[in-house]
């Protein structure tokens, strides 16, 4: 049976550790996942939807659509699955317009009452998506890592020579610039200390030696493992409430403590002074690096409950039974043009 993901871009984070990564799961159901791009302009993305009717089912990751062109989609799909991590329904935290956007509502609402099933990254996306259809079709699958891809790291390291690790694209990368006294409340309270920015833009923080790891799929794991703590900063507002953390499972997957501030699922993830801290002022943040730059024993303890904090509730494991089964549930019902 095929199913057709309707993405960003063959190689985009969201579709790699939220769709691909069931794949296997899916193929021992005899289910069949494919992926292309969500085609831009309308008479082009009305051919593509036309094609869909080849496929059993068909999961629109994350875009937000005119309801015309979900409408047409609904048409041309047997059956229906929406899938998002992330606040689709307003603009970013920064954007310089308003958070609040009717248009980009308007189109999740129209996603939400299309779909057979909506799949939510976390409890607050899938609060707003039961507030636009039967909450009996919403379901919560975590962004999810596989743990058995990270080597656990050392922690041989000491003082002034531990290494932080950021890693994310240059449009998370907002969010760490926004920390820049945090930041540098690090580098007083450090002196020294370096941070390994695994991305593909940098930036330049007083007081703290950057160094630029360009990120690839193929080193990414690694490229974690080579470092101490793993740092995480987000504004607290509507828009991060619907952030999934993947940072932070990537972090704790490769065996390193976590800092960070308490917004969104952070608190759910992070467990203060077992797995890492949640800090509310730079203050704060500088003090738990210093001890944890100091203490390598400690990273590693904090470290290892981190990884199997994922292992148990984050992994690919833990969650490619419940996806499939609610994949394939849906393949078994009738679609709505059979009905």
């Amino acid at each position: 049976m095929p199913v057709l993901t309707l993405i960003e871009s063959p190689n985009h984070v969201c579709y790699r550790y939220r769709i691909e990564a069931f794949a296997p799961a899916l193929a021992e159901r005899g289910i069949a996942l494919a992926a292309e791009p969500l085609r831009r302009g309308t008479f082009i993305r009305w051919r593509q939807f036309l094609s869909l009717r080849q496929t059993d089912a068909v999961i629109l990751q994350r875009k937000v659509m005119s309801p015309s062109h979900v409408w047409m989609l609904r048409k041309c799909a047997k059956r229906l699955v929406f899938d998002f991590d992330d606040a689709v329904f307003q603009r970013d935290s920064f954007s310089r317009r308003p958070a609040k956007s009717v248009k980009r509502m308007m189109g999740f609402r129209s996603a939400v009452e299309a779909s057979d099933i909506v799949i939510a990254g976390n409890g607050y996306l899938a609060d707003r998506a039961s507030a636009y259809g039967d909450p009996s079709k919403v379901h919560v699958i975590p962004t999810c890592v596989d743990p058995g891809r990270y080597k656990l790291a050392r922690h041989v390291r000491r003082g002034e020579s531990v290494q932080m690790a950021w890693i994310g694209s240059s449009s998370t990368l907002q969010g760490l610039r926004q920390a820049e006294t945090w930041m540098e409340a690090v580098g007083r309270r450090t002196p020294g200390i370096k941070l390994r920015l695994i991305c593909d833009s940098t930036l330049e923080i007083p007081g703290v030696r950057v160094e630029l790891r360009p990120w690839s799929s193929s080193t990414e794991c690694d490229e974690l493992a080579a470092a101490d703590v793993g740092i995480s900063w987000l504004p607290d507002d509507s828009f991060t409430r619907g952030k999934c953390g993947l940072k932070i499972l990537q972090y704790m997957a490769a065996g390193l403590p976590v800092v960070t501030n308490p917004v969104g699922v952070h608190p759910e993830m992070v467990i203060p002074g077992e797995t890492g801290f949640l800090l509310s002022t730079p203050e704060e943040w500088a003090e738990a690096i210093a001890q944890l730059a100091s203490d390598p024993a400690l990273r590693q303890r904090m470290g290892q409950a981190g990884r199997r904090r994922v292992e148990q509730l984050y992994s690919v494991q833990r969650w490619s039974l419940p996806f499939a089964d609610i994949v394939s549930g849906l393949l078994s019902t009738r679609s709505r043009k059979a009905a």
